[in-house]
């Protein structure tokens, strides 16, 4: 990732893609604190009423709901807006602040918070659109990985990652050099709710059990990834494409105080750390005004007197999705390096993609209490072992082998979902 192209502190527009969920909230508030982003565009769920409440808040005049029933109520209740619908919706929204943007002489950022694998779409969309993309959606970079780098690398547009453990591993890369002298990265992780607990231990946890993460606030699918694991794993995968590390060389540490979000190991044995309370808000602001720092004095200050710091290698026999999201990872990436070695445009095989669909059936079937948590990884498991070796060689294969892991997981999780 060139960290060089942007326009320091430049004024610049913003459209926030999930404003009603946490990541969406949060931006919101930080908002105030990075001068010169004027706020154009906001896109959320279904959630009506409190996206108009956001329009109206910040002024913004063009917003989108990708339910369509919520959208045609928005609508009505707020005609002097303009709003979209629909994933096209979305893409709309992106398009045309960027084309306002463009016509105004400023660069427009896309802050990507929509969860799961619905955000691709947003992610390429905004690349197309050749807007600095600040990335808090990792399914994107999961299941379209070769894609997305690609699409960034054809627009120029730079890649911002936002969630903490990439944003932390983003700016101890740029502090110590990177290129060869970077060696390792170390991605950090809490270990959740259930870390210690046995196979035995976990197999009558319930949602509400697992939605109690120890350290982070966050919505429910990231927190019961957390639980499982398999959220680490999917950094891990997002890690390897976002820096282009091998995955022999990303490891994963638990540090059960989410104080140090993650580290990079250098070729003179030097191991640079980013320490800080456990606060989105931070590398959301970090983002948003990059290559600037903004002044966010309601982010709590750590207190280096009263901070332990222990690490632990994570249980990955017991915490299976971490093990799967890997495997998934290193089955791509050797498909997709012998295509790079061989000039070829962007092929890999549905592993990752696969890994991901399953999940959040999985974890939306175990919310619903409808399975038990250690199906979650049996699930995705099974789903890998069907379908994981499918090649991939464009968007529309990630979309429809997206689809046909949805289907087989739910089959697997009996139903609904």
């Amino acid at each position: 990732m060139d960290q060089s192209r942007e326009n320091a502190g430049a004024p610049r527009r913003l459209v926030i893609l999930g404003s009603t969920g946490s990541i969406g909230r949060q931006a919101l508030e930080v908002l105030a604190a990075v001068p010169g982003c004027e706020l154009v565009g906001l896109a959320a769920g279904s959630s009506a009423e409190l996206l108009l409440e956001q329009a109206a808040l910040h002024g913004v005049k063009d917003v989108c709901l990708r339910d369509a029933k919520a959208a045609a109520a928005a609508a009505a209740r707020a005609p002097e807006l303009k709003v979209y619908a629909g994933e096209a919706g979305v893409q709309e929204l992106i398009s045309r602040a960027a084309a306002d943007a463009a016509a105004a002489g400023l660069p427009l950022t896309v802050l990507n918070g929509i969860v799961g694998a619905a955000g691709l779409r947003a992610t390429m969309a905004a690349l197309d659109a050749g807007a600095t993309l600040a990335l808090a959606n990792k399914e994107s970079m999961v299941a379209g990985g070769p894609f997305v780098l690609d699409a960034a690398r054809r627009s120029g547009s730079l890649i911002l990652p936002v969630d903490s453990e990439h944003s932390a591993l983003f700016q101890c890369i740029a502090a110590g050099g990177g290129g060869a002298a970077l060696e390792e990265l170390l991605l950090t992780g809490s270990g959740g709710p259930f870390r210690g607990l046995s196979a035995a231990e976990l197999a009558a946890v319930t949602p509400e059990q697992a939605l109690r993460h120890p350290n982070w606030s966050m919505g429910a699918k990231i927190t019961i990834d957390s639980a499982t694991l398999m959220n680490k794993g999917l950094e891990v995968i997002e890690a390897h494409y976002l820096f282009g590390v091998p995955y022999e060389r990303i490891t994963v540490v638990i540090s059960p105080q989410s104080t140090v979000h993650s580290m990079a190991r250098f070729a003179d044995g030097a191991i640079l750390a980013h320490l800080g309370v456990p606060d989105m808000r931070t590398p959301i602001g970090y983002a948003l005004a990059y290559p600037k720092r903004p002044p966010l004095p309601m982010v709590k200050r750590l207190d280096l007197f009263a901070t332990q710091l222990t690490f632990h290698k994570p249980d990955a026999e017991t915490f299976r999705c971490l093990a799967l999201a890997e495997e998934a990872g290193r089955r791509a990436a050797i498909v997709a390096c012998d295509a790079e070695a061989a000039g070829c445009a962007p092929r890999t095989v549905a592993a990752p993609i696969v890994l991901n669909a399953a999940n959040e059936i999985a974890v939306q079937a175990f919310l619903d209490g409808r399975i038990a948590f250690l199906a979650i990884p049996e699930i995705v498991e099974k789903c890998l072992t069907w379908l994981g070796d499918e090649p991939v060689e464009s968007l529309e294969d990630v979309y429809a082998c997206d689809e046909e892991a949805r289907r087989f997981a739910r089959e697997a999780a009996g139903r609904p979902a």
